[in-house]
């Protein structure tokens, strides 16, 4: 534990604080964003952004250096995730896009490179980079931000709904909404009746439709930021930490590995269900 930092809650509290970035009277500001909503979480976009330019950096690199003859350990690792994805989106999609493969790839691959930052200690990039001057506050681990975790369900939700107006076109979209579960039609209910069915269908159909992208960013969110927290927990046990940092590490891999696959398949789902003619 830092020295200045006196008590557990304040060593706590350091490292849940991210490194912001906002606008107020008096200009730009660091760290002085409390309670300021257009404010930005610099370390959670620098970490995510890093390591998609590297992700995308990997894949090419792989891609010009491939060879059947003798591929390497690098070459071997993406062609088993590659795989792997493929076999999960010809069994899940059933539609026909170039996109969908590729985006799976993307955020199974994405999202695990940065759960994967949870594992390193929670003081060895914070404390350095505070020491130097470069940083009083960061963390690392970007799906522990509610903020990223929210804006790749969004995007993901926006897909959702581009294909299912592209797919189904604007009037089977809304009738999508409006005549499912119950279709007035086909119970044969009077046409005085048609407006409440038609209502109760919409708010049912909508709460269905927005708990997607929340249910995504809250349970990525809640897992890795719970992890996060159990780390910065046994941090404070100082030397005493490493009998207890190990064994959750190696338990918190299952999790950071599953947290991807379901971030994978959900989206999967999700565009698949938007192609789809109900």
């Amino acid at each position: 534990m830092s020295a200045d930092l006196h008590t557990p809650a304040d060593y706590i509290r350091h490292h849940l604080t991210h490194l912001q970035v906002c606008r107020n009277d008096e200009g730009w500001v660091w760290n002085q964003c409390d309670g300021n909503f257009m404010s930005l979480n610099v370390d959670s976009m620098f970490f995510s952004v890093g390591l998609l330019i590297f992700l995308c950096w990997l894949f090419r690199r792989v891609a010009v250096n491939a060879t059947k003859e003798r591929p390497d350990r690098v070459q071997a690792m993406v062609e088993l995730v590659f795989d792997v994805v493929d076999s999960r989106v010809r069994g899940t999609f059933h539609g026909k896009s170039n996109l969908i493969a590729p985006l799976a790839l993307t955020i199974v691959s994405w999202v695990f490179l940065m759960n994967l930052l949870d594992l390193i200690p929670v003081d060895f990039v914070p404390y350095p980079t505070e020491k130097l001057g470069l940083a009083k506050y960061l963390r690392i681990v970007p799906t522990a931000d509610v903020n990223v975790t929210f804006g790749m369900s969004l995007s993901v939700f926006a897909l959702v709904i581009f294909y299912s107006i592209k797919m189904k076109g604007a009037g089977g979209f809304l009738a999508e909404l409006t005549m499912n579960p119950l279709n007035p039609k086909t119970l044969g209910l009077p046409l005085l009746a048609w407006p409440l069915v038609i209502a109760f269908n919409f708010l049912l159909e909508s709460v269905a439709l927005l708990a997607k992208p929340l249910s995504l960013a809250l349970r990525l969110f809640g897992n890795m930021y719970a992890g996060e927290l159990m780390f910065i927990l046994i941090a404070l046990l100082g030397v005493w930490q490493l009998p207890l940092h190990f064994p959750w590490a190696v338990f918190h891999i299952l999790v950071i590995t599953l947290q991807a696959y379901i971030f994978m398949m959900l989206t999967i789902v999700y565009l698949s269900q938007a192609h789809e003619h109900h």
